[in-house]
């Protein structure tokens, strides 16, 4: 397999790795050489010269695939994709081919159905299929739901606590639900809405929450242990979808003080929920920014991995370094997924 070599100008590495004149050589779906310091003409053979910032792509860990648009999720700049819950027998599927040579589309990784009570969200849900929610009324129904998911090759396990919507497992399910998911070494991630929600999943050792909390503000307590504990997903510009609303207020100050207090945040979007666009959403970024994350925090919660030797050959080029602007993302000049060029302008 012949390899690919980029040419950048500059390129951001990784947290505190900015670099000019940097080479990166791309084979078999991963980086096998990174070198700065080096002009392209001292490069033997073709090399793709990029004059902008070169980055790694995107990883978007909260999509809905199949109410969005693969092909466009690709060419803004994602190169990776969590799915948070869909039908198994459409999903899977999709994930393994999404493995393959020539898929047009991001890597998927997926979690299945979504783990709820009986008559639970998003059992009813107008956007969720038929096997979008699977309901397990006892401990023992989850564990033989948390073993056919794993079986299936679920990346996570997702669960329902939105009581807003509906009845939430009840304190021993959602336990049973960790102790099997976590046999099989897979994260619990939770879609938590609704008083005592957060807690609830806490006390239960949920590891990740799939949106940043917004149905209500959280104690100073609350944050420290979640910081402790868990992961965020952000999600925010779902509460408002480009407006200023109080449920996006409450969400913002969480997160703030959540990564105030040390807390992991990733990056991903809801795609699918409302008009939030395919691919590197610029104004999810903002809001990130918003909430206290520095510029290159922003960058390490988007991305999958940093450009290093090993990693997957996952790239971005953008016209100038969103270090000084995130707007530069809506000015993608090259996609490279598994060292295959995507998109070049």
């Amino acid at each position: 397999m012949a390899p690919l070599a980029i040419a950048a100008s500059m390129a951001w590495l990784g947290p505190g790795r900015v670099a000019s004149e940097v080479i990166v050589v791309c084979r078999g779906g991963v980086i096998e050489r990174v070198e700065a310091g080096q002009r392209a003409s001292e490069v033997e053979g073709d090399v793709l010269r990029v004059d902008g910032c070169l980055l790694p792509a995107g990883a978007d860990r909260h999509v809905h695939v199949g109410l969005g648009d693969p092909v466009a999720m690709l060419r803004r700049g994602i190169a990776a994709v969590r799915d948070l819950a869909w039908p198994p027998d459409r999903i899977f599927p999709l994930a393994d081919a999404s493995e393959a040579p020539g898929f047009d589309g991001p890597l998927i990784r997926a979690a299945g159905s979504m783990l709820t009570a009986p008559g639970g969200y998003p059992t009813h849900a107008s956007w969720a299929p038929a096997g979008t929610g699977l309901e397990v009324a006892v401990p023992e129904q989850a564990l033989e739901a948390v073993d056919g998911l794993a079986a299936r090759g679920a990346a996570a396990i997702k669960v329902s606590l939105n009581a807003e919507a509906g009845p939430t497992p009840s304190d021993g399910v959602l336990a049973a639900i960790c102790d099997a998911a976590h046999s099989h070494e897979l994260p619990v991630t939770v879609h938590a809405q609704g008083p005592g929600e957060v807690l609830r999943a806490l006390g239960a050792g949920v590891d990740e929450l799939a949106h940043t909390p917004w149905t209500e503000r959280l104690s100073d307590e609350a944050i420290e242990a979640a910081a402790g504990r868990m992961r965020w997903v952000s999600t925010l510009d779902i509460h408002g979808f480009g407006s200023n609303s109080p449920a996006l207020r409450v969400a913002v100050d969480n997160l703030a003080r959540f990564h105030r207090a040390g807390g992991d945040v990733r990056y991903g979007t809801d795609l699918g929920n409302g008009p939030i666009p395919p691919g590197i959403h610029t104004r999810e970024l903002r809001l990130l920014r918003e909430a206290g994350m520095a510029t290159e925090e922003v960058l390490q919660a988007l991305v999958r991995a940093p450009i290093e030797v090993g990693a997957p050959a996952d790239l971005v080029a953008l016209g100038d370094s969103p270090l000084g602007d995130l707007g530069t993302f809506d000015d993608i000049r090259l996609v490279v997924r598994s060292g295959d060029v995507i998109v070049r302008r």
